[in-house]
C-alpha cells in the first residue's frame, strides 16, 4: 500500500463556550505536536486564540445557553455565519472540527457540507438529553465524532451516526484527587472549606451567585468557622460577584481565581451549578449539591423535552442520585443551607459520597484523550488525501 506521508492541513476549528474553548486549545496543541506544519484558524476563546494561527472571533466570550437568550445573539450569529460562510468558500480547508456548543455548530456544520468538507465532532452535545432527534442530523452532518461518555456511542449507533469513544477530555486537565481529609470528632469547631461554583454565564452567575452566599451564611448559623470560597474565572470581574451579595462580604468569605484546579480539590464540600463542573468535582472527588436556576421561560420548554431523570452529570452516569439535586424554587439558601450542614454534621457522608465519585472517575477512561483524537483526524487525513491523489 505504501507509506502515508503527512501533507501541510488547513482546519477550521470552532467552539462557542468557556469548556470548549479548552478543550479545543488542547486539541489545537495536541495536532501541532504531531504535526507541526498543520496550520490551525480558530473561532473560539481566549485559550483557542493562543494555540491557534488566525483566530478569528471571540464566541465563548459571548456565552448564551438554553431556549430563548441564545436569541438576542442572533444578529451577531448570523453576521458570524456569513464570515464563516465566506471564509469556507475562499480558503477551502481540508477539515472543519466543531466543539460542543450545538446551536451555532449545527450551522457552521451545514456550511461545510454545503462546500464538501469533512467534519469532525469533539465533545458531541447531549443530544440524548433532550431532542433526540439531533442526532440523525449530527450523523448527516459529521464524518465522526468523538464522545466524551461511554455509553454514547451505541446510543448514536441507532441514527446512524459514527461516533467512537476515546476518553474524556476532562481527564487531560484534572489532577489526581486530594487525600481524603481524616474525619472530625468535633464537626462543629471544624474550619469547614465550602466552595461556591455558580458557572461561568453571566444567566447563572447573577441567579446563583446570591442564592450560594445567604447559603454560606446560614451555615454559618451552626458551624461557625466555615470559609467560603467564590471559584471565578481567570478573567472574570470580582466587582460583578460583589454586587450580587447585597452586603459587605463576610470576613470568612473569599473570590479566589483557582488554577489547575489545586484550590477546589481541597474543599470539603461545593455548591455546584449543574454543568461540566459537577463531573470536575467528581474527578478531583469532593462531594457537593447541585443547583440550578433558569430563566423561567427556559425552566417551562426544558420540563418539556429533557429525557433523563437528573440533571447532574454525575446522577446520570452513576445512573442513581449520588449528589443531591435542588431545581428552580428548590435552589433556595434554606433547603441548601439544610442539605451541607446534614453533611458537615456526618462527615462519614462526605466519605461515603466520595467514595462514589472516584469510581465514576474510573469509567471515563486514560489521560491523552486529545492526543489520541488529534492522531485520529491527522491519519484520516493523510489517508483520504493518499487516495485522492491516487
Amino acid at each position: 500500500m505504501g507509506e502515508t506521508i503527512a501533507y501541510p492541513k488547513k482546519i477550521l476549528m470552532v467552539a462557542g463556550d468557556v469548556s470548549g474553548d479548552l478543550h479545543a486549545a488542547n486539541l489545537i496543541r495536541a495536532m501541532k505536536t504531531l504535526q507541526p506544519q498543520t496550520h490551525i484558524t480558530a473561532i473560539g476563546g481566549r485559550l483557542m486564540k493562543q494555540q491557534a494561527d488566525l483566530f478569528l472571533f471571540d464566541l465563548a466570550a459571548q456565552g448564551a445557553t438554553g431556549f430563548i437568550e441564545p436569541l438576542k445573539k442572533l444578529p451577531l450569529w448570523l453576521k458570524l455565519l456569513k464570515q464563516i460562510r465566506c471564509f469556507l468558500e475562499s480558503q477551502k480547508p481540508d477539515a472543519l472540527i466543531v466543539v460542543d456548543f450545538y446551536g451555532f455548530n449545527r450551522q457552521v456544520l451545514r456550511l461545510a457540507k454545503e462546500f464538501n468538507i469533512p467534519a469532525y465532532y469533539y465533545v458531541t452535545p447531549q443530544v440524548w438529553a433532550s431532542r433526540q432527534y439531533r442526532a440523525k442530523k449530527l450523523a448527516h452532518l459529521t464524518k465522526k465524532m468523538f464522545v466524551i461518555y461511554p455509553f454514547e456511542p451505541e446510543f448514536h449507533q441507532q441514527f446512524g451516526g459514527n461516533a467512537v469513544f476515546r476518553g474524556n477530555p476532562l481527564l487531560d486537565i484534572m489532577p489526581l484527587p486530594a487525600q481524603a481529609a481524616p474525619v472530625t470528632d468535633n464537626p462543629a469547631q471544624k474550619a469547614w472549606k465550602l466552595g461556591l461554583l455558580p458557572g461561568s454565564r453571566g444567566g447563572e452567575i447573577s441567579r446563583l451567585t446570591p442564592v450560594f452566599y445567604q447559603t454560606f451564611k446560614e451555615v454559618l448559623k451552626q458551624f461557625p468557622n466555615t470559609q467560603a470560597y467564590l471559584f471565578a474565572l481567570p478573567d472574570a470581574d470580582e466587582k460583578q460577584f460583589l454586587s450580587l451579595l447585597g452586603e459587605t462580604p463576610h470576613p470568612n468569605f473569599h473570590i479566589v481565581k483557582d488554577k489547575n484546579y489545586a484550590l477546589r480539590s481541597q474543599m470539603d464540600y461545593l455548591l455546584a451549578c449543574s454543568g461540566t463542573a459537577t463531573l470536575e468535582n467528581a474527578l478531583l472527588g469532593v462531594p457537593m449539591l447541585v443547583a440550578y436556576k433558569m430563566f423561567w421561560p427556559t425552566y417551562q420548554i426544558a420540563k418539556m423535552i429533557i429525557k433523563v431523570k437528573h440533571i447532574s452529570l454525575v446522577n446520570i452516569l452513576s445512573r442513581k442520585e449520588v449528589v443531591k439535586e435542588f431545581i428552580q424554587h428548590d435552589a433556595n439558601a434554606q433547603t441548601l443551607s439544610a442539605e451541607t450542614c446534614r453533611m458537615f454534621a456526618c462527615p462519614q457522608l462526605l466519605a461515603e459520597q466520595r467514595e462514589e465519585l472516584l469510581k465514576l472517575r474510573a469509567s471515563l477512561g486514560e489521560k491523552g484523550v486529545a492526543q489520541r483524537v488529534a492522531q485520529e483526524i491527522l491519519q484520516e487525513m493523510d489517508l483520504h488525501k493518499k487516495y485522492a491523489v491516487k
